[in-house]
Order: C-alpha cells, then sequence, then structure tokens
C-alpha cells in the first residue's frame, strides 16, 4: 500500500485505479482482504487498506466503480461449515461506521450519492445500514417525529378544534379559553424559539463555511434552499406574524361595556381587528 520513492510516497493500489489498471487493483485488493495465518497470527489487510485510504469507498465511486463489489465481497468472511443448514458469517464492517478519528464514517453518504441499486443491496451495506439504524438513528429519529406529532397536535386543538365552537357557550367558558391560551403560549414560547434556533444554528454555519446562493445581489445561506428548510422557514415566519396578531393578546386587559375583562378571549373589538388576518395565518401554519 506505500511505496517510497525519494521523498515521495506512492500507493500501488491507488496508482492502479487512477491509471486504469483494473486488474492490478483488484488484484491488490483480493490479497488485501484475503484472510491468511500461521503459528503466531493471523493476516488480514482491511485497517492497514482502511487507514492508508480512508476514502477508499469514495475513490471507488468516482474512478472505479466495477471494484465495489469485489471490495466488499471482501468484507465477509463465511466459513466452510454448516450447522443445523446455517453457515457462520463474519462482517468486518467497523470501517464503513466509524472513521480513523473515531468519528462517524462518510461510507454510506457516498455509496448513496453513487445511487447504485445493486451496492445498496449488498449484505456489506445492508448489514450496515440496519445496525446504524437499529442503534442510533432510529431512536434519534422517533424522538423528532414524537416532537413533531406533539406540536402539530398541540397547533390543532390550539388554532382549530378547541377553537371550532367559539361562539357556543361551551368554549365561551373560561377552562376552554385557557386551554386555548396555554397551547398558544406553548406553539409561541416553545415550538416556535426552538424551530427559529434551528435556522439560526444552521445559519452560523453556512456563514463560517462561506456557503452562500447568490439571489441577485444578495447572498443568501445555503440551507435556505433546501426543501426541508423552506417549510421550517417558512412556518417560522408564520408563527411569527401570528404572535403579533394574536387576537387574545390584544383583549388583554381590554373591559367590554359591563366593565368586566375580556379574559383569555378573542372576543373584543381590538381582536376583531386582526382576527380576519390571524385566520388566513393560522391556515398557512397548518399547510406548512
Amino acid at each position: 500500500l506505500s511505496v517510497t520513492v525519494g521523498s515521495q510516497s506512492i500507493s500501488p493500489l491507488l496508482w492502479a485505479v487512477e491509471t486504469g489498471s483494473l486488474e492490478a487493483a483488484e488484484a491488490i485488493i483480493n490479497d488485501l482482504l484475503t484472510i491468511r495465518a500461521d503459528r503466531d497470527r493471523y493476516y488480514y489487510g482491511v485497517d492497514a487498506l482502511f487507514t492508508r485510504h480512508p476514502d477508499i469507498i469514495k475513490r471507488l465511486c468516482m474512478d472505479a466503480p466495477g471494484l465495489l463489489p469485489k471490495l466488499l465481497d471482501g468484507l465477509i468472511w463465511r466459513s466452510r461449515l454448516t450447522e443445523n443448514g446455517r453457515r457462520r458469517v463474519v462482517y468486518f464492517c467497523r470501517h464503513l461506521i466509524v472513521n480513523n478519528e473515531g468519528q462517524f464514517a462518510q461510507a454510506i453518504e457516498w455509496l448513496s450519492q453513487f445511487q447504485d441499486p445493486k451496492i445498496i443491496c449488498h449484505p456489506v451495506i445492508s448489514f450496515v445500514i440496519d445496525l446504524v439504524w437499529m442503534r442510533i438513528a432510529a431512536r434519534a429519529f422517533l424522538y423528532r417525529k414524537s416532537w413533531l406529532l406533539l406540536t402539530a397536535t398541540v397547533y390543532m386543538f390550539s388554532q382549530s378544534i378547541l377553537n371550532s365552537g367559539i361562539h357556543d357557550e361551551v368554549s365561551e367558558s373560561v377552562g376552554v379559553r385557557g386551554s386555548i391560551l396555554l397551547f398558544r403560549c406553548f406553539i409561541y414560547l416553545v415550538s416556535w424559539p426552538s424551530l427559529a434556533m434551528v435556522h439560526i444554528k444552521r445559519g452560523r454555519q453556512d456563514i463560517r463555511n462561506k456557503a452562500f446562493v447568490q439571489v441577485f445581489s444578495l447572498r443568501v445561506p445555503k440551507h435556505i434552499f433546501e426543501f426541508n428548510s423552506i417549510a421550517s422557514l417558512t412556518l417560522c415566519i408564520v408563527l411569527a406574524v401570528m404572535l403579533s396578531l394574536c387576537p387574545i393578546l390584544h383583549c388583554l386587559g381590554k373591559r367590554n361595556n359591563a366593565g368586566d375583562n375580556y379574559l383569555f378571549t378573542e372576543r373584543c373589538p381590538d381582536g376583531d381587528v386582526y382576527l380576519p388576518v390571524y385566520s388566513v395565518f393560522s391556515m398557512c401554519g397548518m399547510l406548512c
């Protein structure tokens, strides 16, 4: 994997891939990933391969995709013996999950960008994807989606379900009005700030990495033009406008003709002014 000539170090494998000598590259890969043993130890070159070329998956995707199945096949050891119709199999997939610095490897990302269904369905890749999903990604995914489901449910109750019969006596009770105010406070004080913080952090990362998109004479952070970010940013802006137009806030401290306070209600002269526009933005928030 390393040939030193003077002050330069050359990798025969990388040289064979770059020059198109795919048969030589295949021979090197097969030799490295063949398990050998003597009286002292076993010899298997997978650690040396990924230590010398941590981006070998990326290089093969770009220059020699035909060698990817050979490389992945070399990461599997199958026993010659069978027990009860089953054969023992060992996957050497550590370098596909963790890189040399102990961080999450980019192998799956490179293969997904390569967009070859046969490679993605390879037993090693399928095993790695299932392992990462079950041990790491599933919990984080369910946590994010459960938070999204909670905020969506609270939003629907505060804007539609509890508010659907606002002119009924039940809906005019203090308990229902207080519930509406409580749910809206959750949306405005918990959900909206967390959503805004996500865009602030990603915007700072884009600024730090100088990742911009030129829009006329303005330089806009690149993440804003992602599909998910467009919907999320639109919802963030809609919630900010809804907070400024919320009829309940405009009715706080106001009194009716009898001298009573408009407690937690939208129905007051000041609130009626903003209610039509607020309803439009509330509908937009549901669509986002």
